[in-house]
């Protein structure tokens, strides 16, 4: 934690007041680094993971930026790539926005459109996924003539799921003369190109908090075959813990498991992409409010998940690299908590996450599974002891918060 406070960093009495009532007094690395930066007006490109206090870092000096009196709206536009991630950005900001007398409001597919239009129009900012977007583009209500605050969130995975081309229209729609944040888990790559496409002098500060953030894990791996990889699920579900968020490769065996923990005596959801917008709240609600404590998603249904009390991410189906990775279990041990990830490892995967856990400074935990290989190959005997128990984090609690001050998912400011 750093020792600065908000208005050390120049943020308005009432934007501080209105954080301070949400128990939110001192900054983020993150926050600490941009905020300054995006009060004096300056683009920013900042390399953030998931989990590191960005939608404050870019959303408290927007919101002190933007001018509830101006003219023409929305003055600030938000993309994300998820449902998810837009309606988390707004129950985020509502607050705070409520405290300088500005309009917030999320724009995503799957609901009514209409509705959606209305609420826009509006706003002083639009928190936004790509593709509903250009459909409210399309029907000529809302412009984006006057946005002068453009803000990219998590800008690499909007590139993985194919929205460039529609990230390209909608920033070419917006005025030259803007100011442009682009946040992004990497700043190499294809990501790196369209960062600075998109800005014009930009300050770039990179936080590369891996380390620290998997330190604050207990990473497990466990050795354990396709066809008893139900029941050791079961076996960590009902060990003492808070919140489970539990991953699987594909939308039908989210599903699957879903059905097959049930029969265990073990109630889950379900969230993935074939799910219907009000499926995919509901759930999400059910999980945040602790009425359902196991969540079965794939990785781009919970891209944006943030709940606080999540305790255990449990990779059902092993990640495909080191960024997955982290992003899976980055969604455990925030904030200063401490958090479990446990990934089931079959023979078939063992090398490939071998590889990955020591890329990621790990491969100690892996060890412990018994199924490290020496480079002349075959596994090394287990570490004494074996996989280390599960230490139940937290007793679970009769009733949890939600992450905000009473916030409801896709609020928006009236």
């Amino acid at each position: 934690m750093s020792s600065q406070s908000f208005a050390d960093l120049g943020v308005s009495k009432a934007v501080c007041a209105a954080l301070a009532q949400r128990g939110i007094t001192e900054p983020f690395a993150i926050q600490s680094l941009i905020v300054g930066d995006i009060l004096d007006g300056r683009d920013v490109l900042a390399q953030s993971p998931t989990g590191s206090g960005k939608t404050l870092a870019f959303g408290v000096p927007m919101l002190d930026r933007l001018d509830a009196n101006g003219y023409g709206r929305p003055s600030a536009l938000v993309l994300a790539p998820t449902r998810e991630l837009a309606s988390q950005i707004v129950d985020e900001l509502y607050p705070l926005a409520h405290a300088r007398a500005l309009k917030i409001t999320a724009v995503y597919g799957g609901v009514g459109i209409n509705k959606q239009e209305r609420e826009a129009t509006q706003s002083h900012i639009v928190v936004a996924t790509p593709g509903r977007l250009e459909d409210l583009l399309q029907r000529g209500k809302l412009k984006l003539d006057n946005v002068s605050f453009l803000v990219l969130d998590e800008a690499d995975r909007m590139l993985d799921m194919g929205f460039r081309p529609a990230v390209d229209r909608i920033v070419a729609k917006c005025p030259r003369e803007r100011q442009t944040v682009f946040l992004s888990a990497t700043l190499e790559g294809p990501a790196g190109v369209v960062a600075r496409e998109y800005t014009s002098d930009p300050a770039e500060h990179a936080i590369e908090p891996d380390v620290d953030r998997l330190a604050a894990i207990q990473h497990r791996f466990v050795a354990v075959e396709r066809d008893d990889r139900l029941m050791r699920l079961v076996q960590e579900l009902k060990a003492d813990r808070d919140l489970a968020l539990v991953f699987v490769r594909t939308k039908h065996g989210a599903d699957r498991l879903v059905k097959r923990l049930a029969r265990e005596g073990v109630k889950a959801v379900a969230m993935h992409g074939d799910k219907s917008q009000r499926q995919r709240e509901r759930a999400l609600d059910q999980f945040e409010r602790g009425e359902v404590d196991t969540l079965v998603a794939t990785d781009v249904a919970a891209r944006g998940i943030d709940v606080r009390d999540i305790s255990h991410v449990i990779n059902f189906d092993p990640p495909e690299d080191g960024d997955t990775y982290t992003h899976r279990v980055g969604r455990t041990g925030r904030a200063g908590r401490t958090g479990s990830g446990i990934t089931f490892v079959g023979t078939e995967q063992a090398g490939d996450v071998q590889k990955m856990a020591g890329q990621l400074g790990i491969l100690d935990q892996f060890g412990q599974s018994g199924l490290l290989r020496s480079e002349r190959g075959g596994a090394k005997p287990p570490a004494q002891g074996g996989a280390p128990r599960t230490t139940g984090a937290r007793k679970r609690s009769r009733s949890r918060s939600r992450k905000g001050s009473g916030s409801t998912s896709g609020r928006h400011a009236r």
